[in-house]
């Protein structure tokens, strides 16, 4: 239970710093994996969990995070453990490493490898690209070609820069994006703060129930609050996908443990806290204004709520939006880029680089149902070896 030396963990997350080398320092690796994994599922993914699954989906959601961190913890701790050193003194791991190094299965993390690389394209490339365009359209009515150029232009000019620059950009601005986003949950919380008990009261009993006790847009079951829960609260932490271990090996500590221990705090950051905030704020604004998600999609019960802040709510929402997906933009590109690096070395990154440059312009324009899908059947097939290498070398893991 690793879950337990949080504080420790936070604590250490703070106090490791860059040394100077060419490897990411310890914070910089976390804020890669916070860059990747902080967006759209914290806004739009809670937003369906509830409008699906009800309100218990946010209870299950939040458990998903508690259960994922030591799924973290063990993934980043091998990762490190079977990571290898190249010539220029880096190091490079992740899954792939994992299987190859420790289960000694090659093949298997060769399979891993290209699933990452597709979902790069899908999970962190057009999906990501696709929101921040439909988003920008609809608050400030601008062309998506227009925000597909644009965000072309600045996520190419800092993967272009290196790893370091990756990591020194994601260091600055995640926690600056995520900080901002919160106090407008927080302010939308001062506002809703006669809802808030029976809020929390609602989420309780829904998460439990065994048939449908609200009815039309939020009823739901216990099987559906489990089921939508679950699901989005993997899809934006992605424990157990094991894609936050490969920025988890890219550390320059030594010690395995300390890494694991840092690495965890992203799905604390992601779902514990920042899941569970959005999904009081969409529960609490259901009971304050219950005629403001009356005909809107599954995914607007945030952009509902945050409506309700003076003057800035729809704006403020957008550009949370939009400075999330660029942030996962980046830190998505270096999971591919590892993945391409383990496929056929480093003569092929320049290659990867300019094709995902090029897709998140096509995300932003093409119709995305098809990518949804088959970017979900990717994900699932990443989890499998990974959980495999978990099971078989737990006797490896130390907390």
């Amino acid at each position: 239970m690793p879950q337990r030396r949080i504080l420790y963990a936070i604590k250490l997350s703070l106090g490791m710093e860059d040394t100077g080398s060419k490897n990411l320092s310890p914070f910089s690796a976390l804020s890669t994996t916070l860059a990747a994994t902080l967006g759209t599922g914290n806004i739009i993914g809670v937003s369906t969990a509830v409008a699906l699954g009800g309100p218990g989906a946010v209870f299950w959601c939040w458990i998903t995070g508690i259960l994922g961190m030591a799924t973290a913890y063990s993934e980043c701790y091998l990762s490190v453990l079977f990571r290898t050193r190249q010539k220029d003194g880096t190091y490079v791991g992740g899954p792939m490493y994992v299987l190859q190094n420790g289960l000694h299965n090659k093949s298997l993390g060769a399979f891993y490898a290209l699933c990452t690389v597709f979902a790069a394209f899908g999970t962190g490339c057009t999906t990501q690209a696709n929101s921040a365009a439909q988003a920008a359209e609809a608050s400030f009515h601008l062309s998506p070609h227009f925000v597909g150029i644009l965000l072309s232009i600045v996520t190419g000019v800092v993967i272009l820069g290196g790893v370091k620059a990756i990591g020194n950009i994601c260091e600055r601005i995640v926690p600056a994006i995520g900080f901002v986003y919160l106090f407008g949950c927080f302010l939308l919380l001062g506002l809703y703060h006669r809802q808030l008990p029976g809020a929390c009261l609602w989420i309780l009993k829904d998460a439990f129930s065994l048939s449908s006790i609200a009815g039309g847009f939020v009823g739901s079951t216990l099987q559906l609050s489990l089921r939508y829960g679950i699901a989005r609260g993997l899809f934006t932490n992605e424990a157990g996908i094991g894609t936050s271990a490969i920025a988890a090996a890219a550390s320059g500590t030594d010690d395995p443990r300390h890494q694991a221990y840092v690495s965890m705090t992203a799905v604390f950051w992601d779902t514990v806290v920042m899941c569970l905030i959005t999904g009081l704020v969409i529960v609490s604004n259901i009971l304050y204004d219950p005629a403001s998600i009356q005909g809107i999609p599954e995914t607007g019960l945030t952009a509902a709520a945050f409506a309700h802040l003076p003057y800035i709510g729809d704006a403020f929402l957008t550009i949370s939006l939009i400075a999330f997906a660029v942030t996962t933009l980046i830190g998505w590109s270096y999971f591919g880029e590892k993945a391409t690096e383990y496929l056929v070395g480093s003569k092929g990154i320049p290659y990867y680089k300019l094709f995902y440059i090029l897709m998140i312009y096509f995300g932003a324009i093409i119709p995305m149902n098809l990518v949804w899908e088959c970017t979900d059947l990717i994900n699932g097939l990443m989890a499998v070896p990974n959980i495999l290498a978990l099971c078989f070398l737990r006797r490896h893991i130390k907390a």
